[in-house]
């Protein structure tokens, strides 16, 4: 024979809370400062690649990627090793589109 469970009976328990404390508004963060120090270097977001289609110029594509035609040097300068000439460029080749401070 299983007797059934008894639920624990709570009916005479009581609570109250005394506190000291003065009820406080708001939270005055006024004198809070803060400050980040960091060892970490500054990272320049990744180069871009331009593939040349016919009809380009370097000045046609840092307008495109800079708005400004007369950053052109830039771009001849990051692709020294490939170009020799800023007027020979030719379909197909890939410029790299270096990242510059406006």
């Amino acid at each position: 024979m299983t007797t059934p469970d008894k639920k624990a009976d709570f009916s005479g328990v009581t609570s109250k809370v005394d506190t000291t404390a003065e009820k406080v508004e708001k939270a005055d963060f006024s004198g809070v400062t803060a400050s980040v120090d960091t060892t970490a270097e500054k990272v320049a977001p990744a180069e871009q690649t331009y593939t040349v289609e016919k009809g380009d110029t370097l000045s046609h594509i840092a307008k495109q990627f800079y708005g400004k035609a007369s950053q052109w040097n830039a771009i001849f300068e990051a692709n020294r090793d490939q170009l020799d000439d800023p007027d020979k460029i030719k379909p197909g080749q890939v410029l790299k589109i270096p990242n510059i401070q406006s």
